[in-house]
């Protein structure tokens, strides 16, 4: 399809608008709170405590009844009263003018919050880091009409050269980041469709289209050309796609899992069989070694590429039976190589963290609401969780306390799908009532990463292979 046409598909198909960012309370109000107020009773120090020893409440009792009455009303006074004044002066030290004595100098007072932080820092530590605050309303609005409102599939991906991805019924759209501007992929045609998930291979310039008809393209985005067809792997749809440098792993509705190694003919080289039902979460660590997997069937499983056959079915490592609904929202930590996030569905609703060396579950949190995708922030130890009803919501989460510190709403339907911008800050969400949203909500980047560099190589012969 040429330029033009692509245009005007754009203008038919995905329409931006502009959303006002507000910025809303500190991420940590309750310490900021605490800031203000005294810690104990030692900080205090407006309360002062009179020294009842060095009062002389005889005297005092005095000056506020009777010595006063003869100055109010001079008309009753009597020689008699006061000689008697004169001497009760001689016997209670008329000079002392304080009727509540203090015994000590009161401290000085210190401020609860200092204002000089170059006074207070020591040469050892650092001055506290500014609180980040994150905007309760999208950046941006893209229209996303015909999105699948389908809780198994995967439609959405954000790529290394900083351009998304999404799937609109049977056709694919591609929007760069970096000046909005927005093409067609592909349309498949209705035998064939629709478009049941989409993965950007590591380059950023390759990506993956899994089909209903279980088949799996694989385009190259910059010269808009379909490279080759994988075939015969899977018996229904392909709804889960994940990479793993030249490897590119896909889960079917028929439960299995087949690792495809794009550069040779005979592409399968591993099935894994271990789900009962539709496979609907694939995630490979970072190391390369672990996939995590999970069903329809309510399993979550890890698999060691160690010990993958291409004889044999691969055995799994692990098979976690927690969940009581189906496993979608996968995530590996960026800050600790062995620890997985998992969500379930609607009946489960909880996330679940876990040792994938031991299988062990870290801990388990109820969030109330279906699961439907999660994120973790690359500069922070926190997670971001997308949900579906009552709220419809985007919640972000301070790991491990698991304590709530944002909750952004706007969606008016489940948020079925997210995906990360590749400086890991900003984050865009599709749900099901037909909207692209992106949201700044892991903030600016500590320090600017320098573009990754496109490695074509294990491509390089896919215009040789059909």
């Amino acid at each position: 399809m040429d330029a033009g046409g692509s245009a005007n598909l754009l203008s038919s198909s995905l329409s931006a608008s502009s959303a006002s960012s507000s910025k809303t309370r500190s991420r940590f109000p309750l310490q900021e709170q605490h800031l203000l107020q005294r810690k104990t009773s030692r900080d205090n120090l407006d309360r002062f405590i009179p020294n009842r020893s060095a009062m002389d409440f005889d005297y005092a009792h005095f000056m506020l009844t009777e010595g006063r009455k003869g100055k109010e009303n001079p008309a009753v006074s009597s020689p008699s009263r006061e000689a008697y004044r004169k001497q009760l002066a001689e016997t209670f030290n008329m000079n002392r003018t304080r009727i509540l004595a203090f015994k000590n100098k009161p401290p000085t007072p210190v401020d609860a919050i200092p204002t000089d932080f170059s006074a207070t820092t020591t040469n050892n530590s650092k001055p506290a880091k500014p609180r980040r605050y994150i905007p309760q309303t999208s950046e941006r609005t893209l229209d996303a009409p015909d999105i699948l409102d389908d809780y198994y599939l995967n439609l959405l991906d954000w790529g290394s050269s900083n351009v998304l991805s999404i799937a609109l019924g049977s056709t694919v759209y591609l929007w760069d980041a970096t000046d909005g501007a927005t093409s067609e992929l592909v349309t498949v045609d209705e035998e064939n469709g629709p478009v049941t998930s989409v993965k950007w291979a590591p380059d950023g310039r390759h990506i993956a289209v899994g089909l209903n008809n279980s088949d799996v393209q694989l385009w190259d985005s910059t010269a808009n050309r379909l490279l080759r067809t994988l075939k015969g792997g899977h018996q229904s749809r392909v709804g889960a796609l994940d990479w793993n440098n030249h490897i590119l792993t896909t889960g079917g509705m028929d439960g299995q899992i087949i690792n495809n190694d794009v550069r040779v003919r005979a592409h399968i080289v591993e099935t894994y069989r271990g789900h009962h039902q539709e496979v609907c979460g694939l995630k490979w660590s970072a190391s390369g070694q672990q996939l995590a997997s999970g069903g329809n069937d309510n399993l979550l499983h890890i698999w060691d590429r160690s010990t993958a056959s291409s004889n044999a079915p691969t055995q799994w490592l692990h098979r976690l039976e927690d969940h009581t609904a189906a496993v979608k929202a996968l995530a590996w930590c960026p800050f600790q190589g062995n620890l997985l996030a998992s969500g379930g569905g609607g009946g489960d609703r909880s996330i679940k963290f876990w040792n994938t060396h031991t299988g062990a579950c870290l801990n388990s949190v109820d969030t109330g609401s279906q699961v439907c995708a999660l994120l973790w922030n690359k500069n922070e130890r926190e997670l971001l969780s997308s949900h579906g009803f009552t709220q419809n919501q985007l919640t972000l989460w301070k790991y491990p306390s698991m304590v709530k510190t944002a909750e952004l709403t706007g969606h008016t339907s489940r948020v079925l799908f997210m995906a990360q911008s590749p400086d890991g800050c900003t984050v865009a969400s599709a749900a099901g009532d037909e909207t692209l949203r992106f949201w700044n909500v892991f903030g600016s980047p500590e320090v600017a990463k320098p573009a990754p560099k496109t490695n074509t190589e294990p491509f390089a012969n896919l215009n040789r292979i059909r």
